[in-house]
């Protein structure tokens, strides 16, 4: 059969900048292992599958890297409800709403409208901050083929922080080390057998006009470099808020990512507080359409 595709670049208003991302807006009909094939051919860090929902919500949605589903991303959710509202599948966006996507995480809202003559759109994580497990500045430090003292631990130790996704968040010295980061096969092989999600979020601040500049490396996932990791800045952000002395209020960030990859996008996240706990992330951006067409599967 026949599925209808859409390609769009998150988290960026310039084609062929941000997050490329495949959308399925109608994939009912596709099992399991095909979902994986289609996703393996496009070969972005995520491809998604919209299905009708199960629990009365705008849509079900399913999101697979080129080697697994996965139960929460950013960026495809973002690019997914503007995939929608560009092919006219939300009705005309004249005022703001908001949809809301199952998926395995659970519910994720995203927010529409227009802004600045872009469609803007911002999800909510499914969860609350969890921070796990801390890892050495050593063995963080050999993964991403830096220094020891390329790492910082002043503010926290390199850790795994998630909103639905877990990564491990570390911050680095200066713009310098964070342009020297290669991801180690080798190394990154060493922190799964720890026991810890092998995929590496690094960031510095503040950088320029941005309040935090970011990479992503998850090559255990064939994603060498991702250049707008939504999932990865919400987490950034929760701990980032988490870490403020303040016990109450709300704390923005403006963050870009991709630069060394030539791909640079910009991610506005922003978080709330209460009683010293973040009780809520947020994050958005725009998006813009690249090409649409037909996959046989």
């Amino acid at each position: 059969m026949k599925y209808r595709y859409h390609i769009c670049d998150v988290f960026t208003d310039t084609r062929f900048g941000g997050n490329p991302l495949a959308v399925l807006p109608e994939a009912t009909g596709l099992t399991e292992r095909q979902m994986q094939q289609v996703a393996m051919e496009f070969g972005f860090s995520e491809t998604t599958f919209v299905l009708p929902p199960e629990a009365g919500n705008t849509r079900r949605v399913r999101i697979f890297t080129p080697t697994k589903e996965l139960p929460f991303a950013g960026h495809p959710n973002i690019g997914t409800a503007f995939v929608l509202a560009t092919a006219g599948a939300l009705g005309t966006i004249a005022s703001p709403i908001t949809v809301t996507f199952e998926e395995k995480a659970g519910l994720v809202p995203v927010s529409l409208h227009q802004r600045d003559g872009n469609l803007w759109c911002e999800l909510k994580a499914p969860g609350r901050l969890s921070l796990g497990q801390t890892i050495s500045v050593d063995n963080l430090a050999a993964a991403v083929s830096l220094y020891p003292e390329d790492v910082l631990s002043a503010n926290h130790p390199p850790l795994v922080a998630s909103v639905g996704l877990p990564f491990i968040v570390a911050e680095l010295r200066n713009l310098t080390a964070l342009g020297r980061a290669r991801p180690s096969m080798d190394r990154f092989a060493a922190l799964e057998v720890l026991g810890v999600p092998p995929d590496v979020h690094l960031y510095v601040k503040p950088a320029g006009s941005f309040d935090v500049r970011a990479r992503m490396f998850a090559p255990g996932d064939r994603v060498p470099e991702d250049p707008a990791t939504g999932s990865a800045n919400c987490a950034l952000a929760g701990l980032l808020s988490h870490l403020d002395p303040a016990k109450d209020g709300n704390f923005s960030y403006r963050i870009t990512q991709g630069i060394e990859m030539g791909r640079p996008s910009v991610l506005e996240a922003r978080t709330e507080k209460q009683s010293g706990e973040v009780v809520g992330v947020w994050i958005g951006g725009t998006s813009v359409l690249v090409s649409e067409g037909w996959i046989e599967v």
